[in-house]
């Protein structure tokens, strides 16, 4: 294929036909390429033919390209450069490979690990009342301000997902079997069966970001993707403009189906779907009968929406970003996945308040037994002792960006690798994002 040294960001190997220089041949800082110097590469020899053809006539030079894998994270200002470019505020540095999870853990004041009952009391008298004000918000807003009632509404219900989640992990209440009655009831409104999510979370705990293995975000697949053409451009959609709402998805697909699970789960599961099926069963009918069709997608449908889009977001926040990977069982590392994958996000306070800090999602990761009351607590010693390897950013348009057009298709020496670069002819909805979407940090 004919190239230009000027536009390319690809090392071209060439014969001694054409003298090449020393110097750097270019740059795409967009991946993190870089070409290397001529005397660096194995010389051709003369008998060998040659991948560049000059002709005087014409000056037209043919050549290979050759893709060569982003430098590691280990320069400071390249970790500088990468964190302004995707909308981060720190890129930690890699971790070694001899801290073991046991170490940072250790590292963590004890306290941090302490149960109250009192303040476990108090995120659930926050999540209740803020959740009543908002369906009294939806009550009496016009149908101008509905949009804003329903945006509160739905992450005040988000609030009620992240007391079930700290029930799952027997960090709400020293009393457990307290915990799995209230876990069950705080899930009941977003018909989410309590069992069969806590039996897929522990899994995404263990394997974060391992492929193949990861019950949460998972990098598409080339030869999945290749292989059904049909879907691809619901796979384009799903993980692009609609992905902030895949997670409904991820709720159908992996939670109601008893195959799913393991023979000593199945009882435990079949009693949470009964219970969502019993609310959906009396509790459906009774918001119809009492407001209709339109007071039910208005009081529970739409806020139901909006804990969705929080569930979606937090979670591809978490642990999404172009430099952070997903590696087989053979290379995974425990401690680099989560502290070096794991990423804490600053959104405004009332969101962090209402959804009870789950956006401080470091410390979580290294020990799902600290409450989430406790969990900023635990991320300022793990500033203090751990902070150059923290990746740290504040919720913004370029860092959403960055995400939604950019961590696509697995590679395993890029990362990712975006729609419109594998299948550009297909990916409409990925240039629209890109033109469309605001690039604030």
């Amino acid at each position: 294929m004919a190239c230009s040294v000027a536009d390319s960001g690809f090392l071209f190997l060439a014969s001694k036909k054409r003298p090449v220089h020393s110097t750097r041949i270019g740059q795409i800082a967009s991946t993190g390429t870089y070409c290397l110097k001529w005397e660096s590469l194995p010389q051709i020899s003369s008998k060998q033919k040659g991948c560049l053809i000059y002709s005087r006539k014409k000056n037209v030079i043919q050549a290979v390209a050759v893709p060569i894998a982003p430098a590691p994270l280990d320069s400071a200002e390249e970790r500088k450069q990468l964190s302004e470019k995707y909308g981060f505020r720190q890129i930690g540095e890699p971790l070694p490979d001899n801290v073991t999870m046991r170490d940072i853990t250790e590292s963590l004041p004890k306290k941090v690990f302490e149960i109250d009952d009192g303040k476990a009391l108090k995120s659930v008298l926050i999540s209740v009342t803020s959740y009543t004000l908002g369906l009294f918000m939806i009550a009496k807003a016009p149908w101008y301000l509905l949009p804003l009632a329903w945006a509160w509404t739905g992450t005040a219900v988000t609030g009620f997902f992240v007391i079930g989640h700290d029930c799952a992990h027997k960090s709400f209440s020293k009393n457990k079997l307290l915990e799995d009655i209230v876990g069950t009831l705080a899930f009941l409104p977003l018909i989410y069966p309590y069992e069969p999510w806590r039996f897929k979370h522990d899994r995404h705990h263990a394997k974060t970001n391992m492929l193949h293995e990861d019950t949460a975000w998972q990098p598409v697949w080339k030869e999945e993707f290749d292989s059904v053409p049909a879907l691809r451009k619901a796979i384009i959609l799903g993980y692009g403009p609609i992905r902030p709402w895949m997670s409904v998805a991820h709720w159908w697909l992996c939670h109601f189906n008893l195959s799913k699970f393991r023979p000593n789960e199945i009882d435990r599961v079949k009693i949470s779907l009964g219970c969502v099926f019993a609310f959906m069963a009396i509790g459906w009918p009774l918001i119809i009968w009492k407001t209709g069709i339109i007071g039910w997608i208005k009081f529970w449908l739409m806020p139901w929406l909006g804990y969705h889009f929080w569930m979606s977001t937090f979670t591809m926040v978490h642990h999404t970003a172009p430099h952070i990977p997903f590696k087989t069982s053979d290379e995974w590392n425990a401690a680099q996945a989560q502290l070096n994958g794991t990423v804490h996000c600053d959104y405004p306070s009332w969101i962090e308040v209402l959804c009870h800090d789950i956006n401080v999602h470091i410390p979580h990761h290294i020990s799902p037994r600290i409450p989430s009351y406790n969990l900023r607590a635990a991320h300022q010693s793990l500033q203090e002792n751990w902070g150059k390897y923290l990746n740290e950013a504040s919720w913004n348009w370029r860092l959403m960006k960055t995400i939604l057009t950019v961590c696509h298709v697995y590679d395993k020496e890029r990362n990712y690798v975006a729609f419109d670069e594998v299948v550009p002819e297909e990916a409409q909805p990925i240039t629209f994002l890109k033109k469309v979407m605001p690039d604030y940090a």
